[in-house]
């Protein structure tokens, strides 16, 4: 099911999201609509709060398939990259931000398991901002820049790939 994607400013997109304290059927239930919401979007990323659920849950595709996770936490990051983001709740706004270029994740997969995820470039990027959603933190937060933030009109032909 297409879940609806709220707006910035929306007060959830602010908030600290929950942990979730155990992976139950409708988590999993959840995961499955948010993965189908992002694919629809389309975007690489979305994390619950975007969908108004404000608990510990992302989803992420840079395009290998997608990969859901549980409570994710930043073990470890290093290094310096720097992508033109968008997001998904800000429809249209882009702008550069400066993230690490190498992370490693813990979380809990859609079974309860717990993964490790090590891993640098684009994903590196994609779960840097999605993370970022369950601190109640939006990519605009962390552009150095205010002037570099932009509205790109989006149109059908040009379907960008957004977080």
């Amino acid at each position: 099911m297409i879940l609806k994607i709220i707006k910035f400013p929306n007060p959830v997109l602010r908030k600290k999201a929950k942990p979730v304290k155990k992976v139950t059927p409708e988590i999993v239930k959840l995961i499955d609509d948010m993965i189908e919401t992002m694919h629809a979007a389309p975007g690489v990323g979305l994390a619950a709060p975007q969908v108004n659920r404000s608990i510990q849950v992302i989803v992420v595709d840079p395009g290998a398939g997608p990969l859901a996770l549980v409570n994710p936490k930043i073990l470890e990051k290093s290094g310096c990259q720097v992508f033109t983001e968008g997001c998904l709740c800000l429809p249209g706004v882009e702008a550069p931000v400066e993230r690490a270029s190498h992370v490693k994740v813990k979380a809990l997969d859609r079974d309860g398991q717990a993964v490790t995820i090590e891993t640098d470039g684009f994903l590196a990027t994609i779960l840097q901002h999605e993370i970022d959603h369950l601190a109640g933190i939006v990519f605009i937060d962390k552009v150095k820049n205010p002037a570099l933030i932009k509205y790109v009109p989006r149109t059908q032909e040009k379907k960008e790939e957004l977080l």
